[in-house]
């Protein structure tokens, strides 16, 4: 069974850092495309970031972009999602997701939440 764990959300003050982990069981993440998602109450789903499986290139919102970073362990299997300099606005759920690209994705993980707040 595919699953994920994913792992490192809390609180936080404006200006700090998280690290989120999404730790895959069932399948080898290194074949799949993973994205990060978040959602915040009474807004849509948007995608944060992805780094893809061929060439590992990764990809970046505008909002998160210079802030955020991406990247993954194929040793243990665990893709990451360095997050500094956050803002209130970053607040939400957080999930990663993988797909055979970083244009569509089958498999979610659960969902991490993060909030920044003084």
């Amino acid at each position: 069974q595919l699953q994920f764990v994913e792992s490192g959300g809390g609180l936080v003050q404006p200006g700090g850092s998280l690290r989120l982990s999404c730790a895959a069981s069932g399948f080898t993440l290194d074949y799949y495309a993973i994205g990060w998602f978040r959602q915040a109450p009474g807004k849509e789903r948007e995608g944060v970031s992805c780094i893809s499986s061929s060439d590992g290139s990764t990809y970046y919102a505008d909002s998160v972009k210079g802030r955020f970073t991406i990247s993954r362990d194929n040793a243990k299997n665990t893709v990451y999602l360095q997050m500094n300099s956050l803002k209130p606005e970053d607040t939400a759920v957080y999930y990663c997701a993988a797909g055979s690209s970083c244009l569509g994705f089958d498999y979610w993980g659960q969902g991490a939440q993060v909030t920044v707040s003084s």
